[in-house]
């Protein structure tokens, strides 16, 4: 299980799995609008980390950032500790 804290969000932090063909799983926000992370997570699941890394990079809320990017934070974060 990789967590990652989040900046900037009314999430505090991000949970997820990532399987053998670099699959994540499992996402969970900690905190923020209940109804629009469950949304994200569940848009998320079974996808590739690169792929959901590009389509969410960049999407904007507030403080320049959103909880959709803040997981494009997190894989990043992820496959910087993998290395």
């Amino acid at each position: 299980m990789f967590t990652y804290t989040t900046h900037g969000t009314c999430s505090r932090q991000i949970t997820f799995e990532v399987d053998g063909q670099n699959k994540i799983h499992n996402v969970q926000f900690i905190g923020g609008c209940k109804g629009n992370t469950q949304g994200v997570a569940r848009l998320a699941e079974g996808r590739d980390l690169d792929e959901l890394e590009g389509i969410l990079k960049g999407v904007q809320c507030r403080n320049g950032t959103s909880c959709p990017d803040q997981l494009a934070s997190a894989i990043a974060e992820y496959k910087k500790s993998c290395k």
